[in-house]
């Protein structure tokens, strides 16, 4: 449909006139029919957000302002007249932000919904719909299982099995420096296979992130673990998976000084990675999709490894965790025997041919 120029520049002169006279609803109609016509009409969309401004109509302003600053952002011709609106909007919906923002947790504080009393997933989503968090998602590397809740820290309480384990700190603290004086360096986390392609890890075969295992592919490091008595006692407190070749998997994971592990993704949703702190410097923190935690003393830390996350040692010390995996509690032990079938299947399948 071709619009007609003079039909467009009719209703801005329209529109203008009632600006001047302080005639709001003819400015506002003659805005409306240009839109209606031509709805992505660059000069009208920034009249029309000034208009809702004025008026006091901060959530159409929003969308008028916003609307006009996408086109703009997505390579829209801007006049010289324009650009000056183009800040007007950005301050207009920097302090619209901040005053809803004010209004919202008002309104929370009324309802004794405030600060640290607000449940953890409302906080959440707040930061979300305020813009201070990023939206992530679960994208395990190999496996993915439908319907788990998309959560990226697991809290502490919602596992009564972590007060006997957490109990056993000292213990474990005690063996570790045990196992410290015999060892001097750790081996690499992340290792390369003949058989396998190399992984593009900027910490392959780097002992700067390092592993000390008790158990390993589903069979026991008995050369570690039987240096550790109390901590492989901890360890049976807690519901970790029992798959051929696969799991249990326990081991001490090492950051030396400054050492940073790359944003990645775990292989699986079907499980949540416990951490121990053992041995816990400053500056050594966890982000896990749009949250960053640091360890805490004597505090487990659980997360969801399928999220895109990453690690960091910004200390001059060294860093060392016990790190564990557990069922996730939202699957059943029937789905939890028939989920293991399929991962020992999938080992079955994966083995290499004797010849």
């Amino acid at each position: 449909m071709s619009i007609h120029p003079e039909t467009i520049e009719s209703l801005l002169g329209e529109a203008e006139a009632a600006l001047h006279s302080g005639d709001v609803t003819g400015e506002e109609k003659a805005l409306q029919r240009l839109l209606s016509i031509d709805k992505r009409h660059l000069t009208a969309l920034f009249l029309m957000g000034e208009l809702k401004a004025r008026t006091n109509d901060d959530r159409a302003a929003n969308g008028f302002y916003k609307a006009a600053l996408n086109m703009v952002s997505v390579g829209a011709a801007v006049s010289e007249d324009l650009r000056p609106k183009i800040k007007q909007a950005e301050e207009f919906l920097a302090g619209a932000h901040g005053r809803f923002e004010a209004f919202l947790f008002r309104k929370l504080d009324e309802s004794g919904l405030a600060g640290n009393d607000t449940p953890i997933p409302v906080r959440q989503a707040i930061d979300l719909l305020m813009g201070r968090k990023e939206i992530f998602y679960q994208k395990p590397s190999v496996f993915y299982y439908p319907g788990m809740p998309q959560r990226e820290f697991y809290e502490r309480s919602e596992f009564p099995w972590l007060v006997e384990l957490e109990a056993a700190i000292p213990d474990m603290q005690e063996e570790l420096r045990g196992v410290i004086t015999r060892t001097q360096e750790f081996e690499p986390y992340v290792q390369g296979q003949p058989n396998r392609p190399r992984p593009n890890n900027p910490l392959l075969d780097d002992p700067s992130w390092g592993a000390h295992y008790f158990w390993k592919d589903g069979i026991e490091v008995t050369e570690n673990s039987v240096h550790c008595p109390k901590t492989m006692a901890a360890l049976a407190a807690a519901p970790i998976p029992v798959i051929q070749n696969r799991s249990p998997m326990a081991l001490y994971s090492v950051l030396e000084p400054g050492t940073h592990i790359a944003p990645h993704y775990g292989m699986l949703n079907t499980r949540l990675i416990c951490h121990i702190p053992l041995v816990l410097p400053p500056d050594c923190a966890l982000r896990v999709g749009g949250e960053t935690r640091p360890w805490k003393a004597g505090e487990a830390l659980i997360f969801d490894d399928s999220f895109e996350h990453e690690a960091w040692n910004r200390s001059d010390q060294r860093r060392v965790i016990l790190l564990f995996e557990i069922w996730r509690p939202e699957i059943s032990e029937d789905e939890r025997r028939a989920l293991t079938t399929i991962f020992e299947a999938i080992n079955d399948y994966q083995k290499p041919v004797e010849i």
